[in-house]
Order: structure tokens, then C-alpha cells, then sequence
């Protein structure tokens, strides 16, 4: 047999493991709503060559290779436990249990690393939080989309109900067809029906009520029955305290906001300061995707070396607030064509850093150039640290921080070294390190932060809304603090 046909036959055998662990993770997602995780990378819904190719990552962030045959008796070994609604990550298991030296089996190793999820430690299951999109444009579809692929369990956020503005002709079919189709994310995965009789968009079972209004006066949520809900305001057309207080309608109880909150308004980063939201916070914002993208490796690098002084300068890509063509905008330079030009603007997100990190003290200025790209952009952030480090020190911390922090689901880390934009389109880390990029020296450090500027902020909001809903449950093994 040649070295080729060794490959082939390994990569079959791992094909028949990764084509097993599909209804094992199927079924914990289900019934227990147990999510199955590796490196923070869920497993659920994924395709045999998805599953394979999540534990290929790892060699990336994890330094060593990590095979299915590696971390399928972990996953065994959680279906005789008496899990309660949780985050499992396989591969964290498998990698603690290597330089774990007690001796002990798999089973009893993992029964111990999670046993804040069993017995009478697991958490119950929640009945589910109805859910509105107020708005559905770039952000919002993405949500939707998060929400439905979400929903497998039934016992977490129901996406209810769309609110937009009156259209023409076939304004349903429309709107379902952009739900259906994306230029840059792909095709929705599942299927998609509309009831234009009852307004209704079918998508993987989730029925969901597309109401039209022009104002948020205008509507009553509990006659759709929807009670309790939270509500996202994808419009941003309203970012304080005031305007947003228009949606507290009948049938809703919190308003998250897909921009940066004005006023006294929250700005929340999730991963960094989701846990100062107090339970009678109506109001709350996500902050932008900027915020997002640069507050995580912010905090880490203050946390370790100190930050006297920063500037963040972001590459963007273009949005629906510029035009297509030269024309007419209320703001500088925005008028000017997004496709043809590099156009400099203002960005909100290094004054928006003392929302989120009160406690740093350090000065941090920003400006944005949006370029013509349609999605991914990339901060260079620029420090002044308090001490002197080397680069070897600093990757490999952000490297750690990526895997084993509370931060790792905002965090991630690549090593690629041709790396570029378009690789990052559908990451869901608010976040990438570029290794390769980074430069220090003495006590400066410029790292550079690759972020899907769609997708991984629309990532984030629905941590915050699974936080403040009570459906964001615990991850094992726990992260190092």
C-alpha cells in the first residue's frame, strides 16, 4: 500500500467517525440542549466534512493536530451522564485530558470536568423567549438566520415576528427570497415558505410574522400572541433612551439596539461587560461592530501588559449608508462612490471603549477608511503598553487568551500566512488576531483584527440577547479566568 492510499483510507475511517457523531450531537442538542463544541466551534447542524474540517482548525490555534478519533469518546462519554442545558467543548476535553496525569478513564475524567452540568447542578430548561426584529435589513437577516438555526431545541430564542415598512407588489416574496439568498453569507441552510394569506414566513418550521408598520406606535404585539419579548431594532434610527422607549409596546419587555447607544443608554460588548446588565434594563445596545471587534483584544492586552495609550485605525468595508454612485449625502465624503473609492471617515468606536471598559483609563483615538469591499474589515490597533514585551510573548498569550479565556468565543486566532479578507466572510468570533501582522517593540504593540463586520457582530448581538433572555447557558470545561 502506497503513503497515498494511507491518506485515503485515514481520511475515509475519519469520514465513517465524523459521519457517527452527527446523531449524537443531534440528539443532545434536542433533547437536552446540550450544545457540542470544539475550540468553541459548534458542531450542531454540521455536515461530516464541516466536522472534519473544525478539528483541522485547531492545528492552527492549538499548535497540534486534533482528530475525530481523538475526541469522539469524549462525546460518548456524555450521553451516559444526566446532562442539563449546557456548552460541551469535545476538544477542550481532549486537550485537558492529555496533561491530566491522575490516571483516570475518559468517562470519569469528562464526568468530572462537567459536572456542573449534571445531577443536581444542571441548570432547567428555559421555555423559550419570543423574539422581534425590528427592521430586516443587512443585520437583521443575519439574526433571523441565527435565530432559526438556534431554535433546534424549542426551549430557546423563537424568532416571531419581522416589523418593516409597507412595500410594493410581492413585498413578502421579496423579503423571504433576500432571507433565502445572500451575495456575500450564501444560501440559507433549510428551507423557506411564505403564506402571503397570513403574512407568514415558514423557515425550518419557525413561523414567523412579518408585520407591517411605519412607526412602533402602531403596533400590539399581544394580538400576534406574543408576550414578553425582546425586541431588536436593526434600524437604528432611534439610539437613545427616548426614541427606543417607542417599542416597549404590549408584548414586549426589552430592546436591544444593532448600533451604538447614545445617552445613558448601555453599550454592551458581549464577553466583556454583558454581566453589568442589570435584570430591569429595558434598553440596551450592542455597540457597533468596530466596538466589538477591538474592545475584546483591548481588555486582554490591559488585563496582561497595561494600556497607557492607544489609536485604532479601521479598514471597512462599504455599507448601505454610502452610495453606489456619487450623489448627494449629509455627510462628508460618503457621497462619493463606495465601490470605486477609499473613502476616509469617522468611527465612534474608540469613544464608544469607555462605555464598555470604564476602568481603562487610557486615552484611545480611532478614525476608519471604508474601502471597496463588501463585508470583513480589518482594525489596526496600536499600543502603548506599560511594560516591555516581545512579540513571541504577546502571540502566544493572545493565542491562549483564543482558547482558554473567558474571552475564546470572541477571540480567535489564525496563523495562516496568506490570510486575507475574504477569509474571514461568516466568522463568529467578534475578532481575529493575524499573527502573522503583528508587530511589537519594547512597549509598543500594533496587533492587527481581522472581523466579519455582518456576520460575527450579528454573532455577538444574539449572545446579548441570549444573556439577557436567560438561555445563554454555561460552557464546560470552564474557561481559565
Amino acid at each position: 500500500m502506497t503513503v497515498n492510499d494511507d491518506s485515503f483510507t485515514s481520511w475515509k475511517n475519519r469520514e465513517e467517525i465524523a459521519e457517527s457523531m452527527i446523531p449524537i450531537i443531534g440528539k443532545l442538542h434536542r433533547e437536552r440542549d446540550v450544545t457540542v463544541l470544539v475550540h468553541s466551534r459548534s458542531l450542531v447542524n454540521k455536515s461530516v466534512v464541516s466536522i472534519l474540517k473544525t478539528h483541522r482548525f485547531a492545528r492552527q490555534i492549538a499548535g497540534e493536530e486534533l482528530s475525530v478519533t481523538e475526541t469522539l469518546p469524549f462525546l460518548e462519554a456524555l450521553t451516559t451522564l444526566d446532562l442539563g442545558p449546557s456548552q460541551i467543548d469535545i476538544g477542550m476535553l481532549a486537550a485537558t485530558y492529555k496533561t491530566d496525569d491522575r490516571g483516570l478513564s475518559v468517562a470519569e475524567f469528562t464526568a468530572e470536568a462537567v459536572a456542573g452540568a449534571t445531577g443536581e447542578n444542571k441548570i432547567e430548561r428555559c421555555e423559550g423567549r419570543d423574539v422581534v426584529l425590528y427592521g430586516f435589513g443587512r443585520i437583521g437577516r443575519l439574526v433571523a438566520r441565527l435565530l432559526i438555526e438556534k431554535a433546534g431545541s424549542g426551549h430557546g430564542l423563537r424568532l416571531r415576528a419581522i416589523v418593516v415598512r409597507g412595500g410594493g407588489e410581492q413585498d413578502l416574496v421579496k423579503r423571504a427570497s433576500l432571507l433565502r439568498r445572500d451575495s456575500i453569507h450564501g444560501q440559507f441552510q433549510g428551507t423557506i415558505t411564505v403564506d402571503e394569506a397570513n403574512s407568514t414566513i415558514v423557515a425550518n418550521g419557525n413561523t414567523i410574522k412579518v408585520i407591517y408598520a411605519n412607526d412602533p406606535s402602531e403596533v400590539d404585539y399581544t394580538a400576534y400572541g406574543i408576550d414578553n419579548a425582546i425586541l431588536i431594532d436593526n434600524t437604528g434610527k432611534w439610539r437613545d433612551r427616548e426614541g427606543l422607549s417607542k417599542h416597549l409596546r404590549p408584548g414586549i419587555d426589552k430592546v436591544v439596539l444593532t448600533a451604538p447607544g447614545k445617552g445613558d443608554v448601555p453599550n454592551i460588548v458581549h464577553g466583556v461587560n454583558h454581566d453589568t446588565i442589570k435584570p430591569d434594563e429595558q434598553i440596551l445596545s450592542c455597540a457597533s461592530c468596530t466596538t466589538n471587534a477591538i474592545v475584546p483584544p483591548l481588555k486582554a492586552m490591559d488585563d496582561e501588559y497595561g494600556v497607557l495609550r492607544g489609536h485604532v485605525e479601521t479598514v471597512h468595508s462599504f455599507t448601505n449608508d454610502q452610495n453606489l454612485l456619487d450623489n448627494y449625502h449629509k455627510a462628508d465624503r460618503r457621497g462619493r462612490s463606495a465601490p470605486l473609492n477609499m473613502v476616509i471617515t469617522e468611527t465612534g468606536a474608540a469613544s464608544a471603549v469607555a462605555k464598555a471598559l470604564p476602568d481603562l483609563k487610557a486615552p484611545i483615538t480611532g478614525s476608519s477608511i471604508r474601502v471597496p469591499v463588501p463585508d470583513v474589515s480589518i482594525a489596526i490597533l496600536s499600543l502603548r503598553l506599560g511594560r516591555e514585551t516581545t512579540r513571541e510573548e504577546v502571540l502566544e498569550y493572545l493565542r491562549d487568551v483564543s482558547l482558554h479565556s473567558p474571552l475564546k468565543r470572541q477571540i480567535d486566532f489564525t496563523t495562516a500566512p496568506d490570510a486575507v479578507s475574504m477569509d474571514f466572510v461568516g466568522s463568529r468570533h467578534a475578532s481575529i488576531v493575524d499573527a502573522g501582522a503583528t508587530k511589537v517593540d519594547g512597549d509598543n504593540a500594533i496587533l492587527y483584527l481581522w472581523y466579519d463586520n455582518e456576520f460575527g457582530y450579528s454573532c455577538q448581538v444574539i449572545r446579548v440577547v441570549q444573556h439577557v433572555s436567560g438561555v445563554e447557558y454555561p460552557t464546560f470545561p470552564a474557561p481559565a479566568v
